[in-house]
């Protein structure tokens, strides 16, 4: 795997409109250099009976599941509206 070098970085901040000093251009060759001596590692593991994840770890959704109910206080809201209409919350039409 090739490695970045500060032609490199300067190319990327050039097309992303990023302004670096010549120490930051330096910064970034190493942090991405790093990045791709990571990746390396990465590609030696043997990941032949490995089975495709989204996530690392085991995820579980904990939320309830949806059940309709009717609120107990209903009129209570409907009173504290500015404008109503029956049993509806009245608003201004939005075009």
């Amino acid at each position: 795997m090739s490695q970045f070098n500060q032609d490199d970085v300067k190319k990327v901040a050039h097309l992303a409109r990023l302004k670096l000093t010549e120490n930051e251009e330096t910064q970034f060759v190493g942090q991405l250099n790093g990045i791709l001596d990571y990746f390396q590692q990465l590609e030696e593991l043997d990941t032949e009976n490995v089975k495709p994840t989204a996530h690392a770890i085991d995820m579980r959704n904990i939320t309830r599941n949806d059940q309709q109910e009717v609120y107990p206080h209903r009129e209570d809201l409907l009173e504290s509206a500015p404008d109503r209409e029956d049993e509806f919350f009245k608003v201004p039409k939005i075009l």
